[in-house]
């Protein structure tokens, strides 16, 4: 496959030259395309020549890649890289980063855009597809700019050193190209590229103050373990929770790292809540819907210890205000077993409406029970 050029919405999409390795090597150095992309770490000197001299052009005349410079159309300075890493019957996988000194300015979408209408006019391709490992949300925004329908996970053939082994997977059909400066349904200000900029970042902590006291709503760590193994077999929680009847310390792990791929993956926001030793008092999580983006429900259990102090209501008052104000819910929903006086008293103080009894709404030790629903909205808080 002859190497070309591209000119579109202000880049220059060009084969990679010798001169260019300089430009590599110090883009290369950034800590984000270190953890997110397949790029050598360390990164050297060496790295970046034999990439630009010998990998590259190898890939065009082989016709298994199409490896673009992405260049300042007027300037011709190096703004990143973006390209077909693999061609395959009919297939092409796109792959992207954008170098320190031009990031937000829309530099991988454009030339994202620019690569897949050449590549299904003059290749020519049927379809791209798009891989990110999850929780590199800045990726999977560029994604979903450029066109791209990220359709689920997958697990990661040649995941990164210390990173996760599942990913994203988005694919791209030649009609969903967005026109030239069309913002499209991901664009700045909308609800996924805010939704990007929180997951995208460590989970921030939130306060709360229960009884003059202040609380802190904070990602969960290992040191939580042991009281999260105690607060469930405790058999007020095991009452009215379907955790494993002998919970183990095993059990708790698998929580640990299910809620730090929820927030990866941008789908849930797990916190532990703790008093102002650090200690431990309780959980507490904000579940997105899967159907309705402005959707989320809540679920929260408290230690033992820690019980009748008012620390769950504030803790669910200073997570949904978060929900509404960051993440732009428009609803929260609260379901718990009949005859849970505890959690409805709780859900009731901080604003939620008691909307009814959800026939056999929740599954319990095997066997399916009623359940009281309430719902808030951002006006209803307390």
């Amino acid at each position: 496959m002859e190497p070309v050029e591209i000119a579109e919405d202000g880049v220059l999409l060009r084969p990679w030259q010798p001169e260019d390795a300089a430009d590599v090597y110090r883009a290369c150095q950034d800590p984000d395309i270190q953890r997110w992309t397949t790029v050598p770490r360390p990164y050297r000197a060496v790295d970046a020549r034999r990439f630009v001299a010998e990998l590259a052009p190898a890939a065009w005349a082989a016709g298994t890649g199409a490896p673009f410079a992405v260049c300042d159309a007027t300037t011709g300075t190096l703004l990143g890289s973006c390209g077909l890493v693999s061609i395959h019957q009919g297939t092409g996988e796109v792959g992207y980063w954008t170098a320190p000194w031009a990031r937000r300015r829309g530099v991988a979408v454009r030339a994202t855009r620019a690569v897949a209408r050449w590549a299904f006019d003059a290749v020519p391709l049927r379809r791209l597809i798009w891989q990110a490992e999850l929780g590199n949300h800045a990726s999977r925004l560029v994604a979903l700019r450029a066109g791209f329908r990220v359709e689920g996970r997958l697990r990661l053939a040649d995941p990164a050193p210390e990173g996760r082994p599942e990913g994203w997977i988005g694919s791209l059909s030649p009609e969903e190209v967005p026109a030239p400066g069309e913002t499209g349904p991901a664009g700045p200000g909308t609800l996924p590229a805010r939704r990007a900029a929180v997951f995208g970042r460590p989970q921030p902590v939130l306060f709360a103050t229960s009884d003059d006291q202040e609380l802190r709503l904070r990602a969960m760590e290992e040191d939580d373990l042991d009281a999260i193994e105690a607060t469930c077999r405790d058999p007020e929680t095991r009452r009215w929770t379907s955790l494993p009847t002998d919970y183990r310390r095993r059990d708790a792990e698998s929580f640990l790292e299910y809620c730090r791929q929820a927030w990866a993956g941008g789908t849930a926001a797990c916190y532990a809540l703790a008093d102002r030793q650090d200690r431990y008092v309780g959980t507490i999580d904000l579940r997105l819907s899967a159907t309705d983006p402005l959707l989320a429900d809540v679920g929260f259990m408290t230690a033992p210890y820690a019980r009748g102090r008012g620390h769950q209501t504030a803790a669910l008052a200073a997570l949904c205000t978060w929900g509404f104000a960051v993440l732009g819910l428009a609803r929260v929903e609260w379901r718990a077993g009949v005859g849970n006086v505890a959690s409805r008293r709780v859900a009731e103080k901080v604003g939620f409406t008691v909307e009814g009894t959800a026939r056999r709404a929740l599954t319990h030790r095997g066997t399916r029970v009623d359940a009281w629903v309430g719902g808030l909205l951002a006006e209803d808080l307390a």
